[in-house]
């Protein structure tokens, strides 16, 4: 069966015309990001040329995906919306709070346990407001959003920043906040600047141990964390015919880990084939039909220079495996240069244990090369020096494995199988070590290893590769193994090779699945009741935030200057903390206690004015709030990186913290601070960010002629009696101005959306 059925036929029926029409007024051939993002703007009557990097644009996205950390928020704030349904199919996929322990046949029941009020919340707001709902186990949320949902063509927005992971079938799939996501679910234009496009010129084909996870891990040691900021990166050449569709998808994945809008690539045979082995011939067919318009123009492709602002020539021939960290996804390590690199960098050799899977890699493709390098191992008598541990994509990815031997392969080594969900990724695993404080290294299919993510530990170094080379460093036990090239000594005492891995795109008998979890979107709602216990720890009803008083903010005190990297994970930490993302007050007691205090090195310990005492970051902020004192927040450069997790935003803003100053911002996290009210400025001279004191009164002035493109003013009044006073820079429009006005998105599109 093809989900949203009616809604697809509507869209292709348009599209080509839609995009030949963007074509005549721009007088030009487009890219095919172009295309997809022009077919899609809120009203049609406003097409015109949209400056990239200039012009805010209104766009109308086909459908919503959100996962369970998230949904709460995001549903928790579209109840407040006063809608009766959505106003486009969407999603919610319970993936991130099911924790990694000792194996899903536990740790399943026992999710569903501990997280009943959730699932049970989660549940019911879906079946009151017209959403489809996948139930714990039923698997990872992009990887179920790209065999289900996923369209070439197609625009989607999803709670979740590695939601680009659709761009493999073709989608302009972006990571938004909640709030952003309610946008689209109450129908109100989605706004997005209009991103920058990179082209990716594809040559060559992989080869040896190479992968797509490669490709992405070799763009971003090219790229960094900040290199695609507010940019699409767009892929073509005769290299991506090279690339399975799930290949891709890894790609545009961790493309989120440049700091990009999303990634895209074509239309072709292989994303035809994908449609049609996961039950979608009917949408490969309307795709054929329009098949010349998802792709770039072809005078794109014979001058790329003059269409993308930006272009990477990439020979897929020569790119080699890759293991990139510790602590950033950019720190880009050829697999050759490790022998050298890791003794000098005094990395832990010992790789103690490998993990397979999540968003990224968790496909049958993945675990099926995985399991042919399992098999190896078990063939030549080789015994696996580090843990082994897997998380499948999805209850289908799962039971098709299973019924392929690819399970009992990866068992068979000491593979321990988790649910098919997020876990370690995500740091939901129970890491069942004597000492989480001890130096060690892991080695990961994931996408992110900032420190403590995984397991909580600051000095476990993760790194990145492909799910193959994983269970390769898993048998050998070292991160300097080279399989291409190193023996390993077996059980006989015999020098053996590992041979190159082997898998199937596809399983030969086709996918298969008993049950895939999924609870499709109910028609009869109206006496359906929203399930929050008044006495819950893990569910509060919202409550919306004050619009601006009109005056200007003045003498608020420090509340943390932070130093260095400074994410999502360390504004709002994951792990232990999930289980509070449906309530932001509990989950406000975690604030910002990953980052360090520039004026300590220290992480959750700061000066409160008040007392004098140094304290947990949420601790002095609550002070200041009990006392009807506003705060600031001063910070470096990319603050917010990693991922779409609004709470970071929401809760500085429910502890009266007005203003975030930074070097520059992550642009999902920018978006966030906007959206629930807050100022997001930048200081135009970054080096005025050495004047901030610890005991600093901090003004900001100007509000009254808050303006688009017209700096505000910062004052700093040290202890000492002197002042230092300058601008500091702002992307507000006129609409995010009136949302910090109105003292949210949300109370703005109240006023006028209703």
């Amino acid at each position: 069966m093809v989900l949203d059925i009616d809604m697809l036929r509507d869209f292709y029926s348009s599209y080509s015309e839609d995009v030949s029409n963007a074509k005549k007024v721009l007088g030009r051939p487009m890219t095919y990001a172009e295309k997809v993002l022009y077919a899609h703007l809120y009203d049609k009557k406003d097409l015109r040329t949209f400056n990239r990097l200039e012009d805010y644009v209104d766009f109308r996205p086909n459908r919503v995906a959100m996962q369970d950390a998230t949904a709460q928020m995001a549903l928790l704030q579209f109840m407040n919306a006063g809608k009766d349904r959505v106003a486009v199919p969407a999603t919610v996929h319970c993936d991130h709070l099911i924790k990694a322990d000792v194996g899903v046949a536990k740790d399943l029941p026992e999710a569903r346990k501990t997280n009943n009020e959730v699932y049970d919340f989660l549940q019911s707001v879906s079946k009151k407001y017209h959403i489809g709902f996948w139930a714990p186990g039923a698997g990872i949320i992009h990887q179920v959003v790209l065999e289900n949902y996923a369209f070439p063509g197609g625009m989607m927005v999803g709670t979740d920043s590695h939601t680009p992971n659709a761009g493999g079938l073709g989608m302009v799939a972006i990571g938004v906040g909640g709030a952003d996501a309610v946008d689209v679910l109450t129908g109100q234009p989605w706004e997005l600047k209009m991103p920058r496009l990179i082209g990716v010129h594809l040559t060559g084909k992989l080869n040896g141990w190479a992968s797509p996870k490669d490709v992405i891990l070799y763009i971003l040691g090219l790229l960094t964390v900040k290199g695609g900021t507010n940019a699409i990166l767009e892929y073509f050449g005769d290299g991506v015919s090279t690339l399975s569709a799930t290949g891709r998808a890894t790609i545009c994945n961790m493309g989120a880990e440049l700091g990009a809008t999303c990634s895209i690539f074509p239309f072709d045979k292989n994303t035809e084939e994908y449609l049609r082995q996961t039950g979608r011939g009917e949408v490969a067919d309307m795709a054929l039909k329009n098949a010349k318009e998802l792709e770039a123009d072809a005078d794109v492709y014979d001058s790329p220079d003059k269409y993308y602002d930006q272009v990477l020539e990439i020979n897929l021939s020569e790119i080699e495996p890759h293991l990139n960290g510790p602590f950033t996804p950019d720190a880009a390590t050829p697999l050759s240069e490790m022998k050298a690199k890791g003794p000098r960098e005094d990395y832990p050799m010992t790789v103690e244990v490998g993990l397979i899977g999540s968003c990224t890699n968790s496909s049958y493709e993945d675990l099926s090369k995985a399991a042919s390098v399992a098999r190896q191992a078990k063939a030549k008598h080789l015994k696996v020096k580090a843990q082994l541990i897997i998380n499948p994509g999805s209850e289908q990815i799962y039971y098709t494995a299973k019924r392929d031997g690819i399970i009992d392969d990866l068992e068979s080594i000491g593979g321990v199988i988790m649910t098919n969900a997020c876990g370690p990724c995500i740091g939901q695993w129970n890491r069942h070590t004597d000492d989480n404080n001890r130096k060690n290294a892991i080695v990961t299919s994931f996408n992110r290893n900032f420190r403590r993510r995984a397991d909580g530990n600051p000095n476990t170094f993760a790194f990145i590769g492909s799910p193959e080379l994983t269970v390769a460093l898993a048998i050998a036990g070292r991160l300097d193994f080279d399989p291409a090239h190193d023996l390993l000594v077996n059980e006989d005492g015999k020098a053996v090779r590992l041979d190159e891995p082997k898998g199937d795109v596809f399983p030969p008998r086709g996918f298969d699945v008993d049950d895939k979890g999924f609870i499709p979107p109910t028609e009869n709602t109206g006496d359906v009741e929203v399930i929050i216990s008044p006495t819950s720890n893990r569910l509060q009803k919202l409550e919306p935030f004050p619009a601006w008083d009109g005056k200007d903010y003045t003498d608020m005190p420090l509340l943390i200057k932070t130093q260095g990297k400074c994410t999502t994970d360390h504004i709002s930490m994951a792990g232990p903390w999930l289980k509070y993302r449906g309530h932001l007050e509990n989950i406000s007691n975690n604030l910002l206690m990953g980052a360090v205090n520039a004026f300590n090195g220290e992480s959750n310990k700061v000066k409160d004015r008040l007392d004098g005492q140094y304290k947990e970051v949420s601790s002095a902020a609550k002070d200041y709030k009990a006392h009807g004192i506003n705060s600031i927040v001063v910070a470096e450069d990319n603050y917010g990186e990693g991922s779409s997790r609004e709470h970071a935003a929401m809760e500085p803003r429910f502890l009266n913290v007005k203003v975030v100053l930074a070097k520059s911002f992550a642009r999902i996290h920018e978006t966030n601070l906007k959206k629930q009210g807050m100022l997001a400025l930048t200081f135009v001279n970054k080096d005025d960010y050495d004047k901030v004191q610890e005991d600093d009164l901090i003004s900001v002035t100007g509000l009254k002629d808050f303006a688009p493109g017209r700096p505000l003013t910062v004052e700093f009044k040290h202890a000492d009696g002197s002042t230092d006073k300058f601008l500091a820079n702002h992307t507000y429009n006129q609409t995010q101005i009136d949302w910090f006005k109105a003292g949210s998105a949300l109370n703005y599109a109240k006023k006028h959306y209703n």
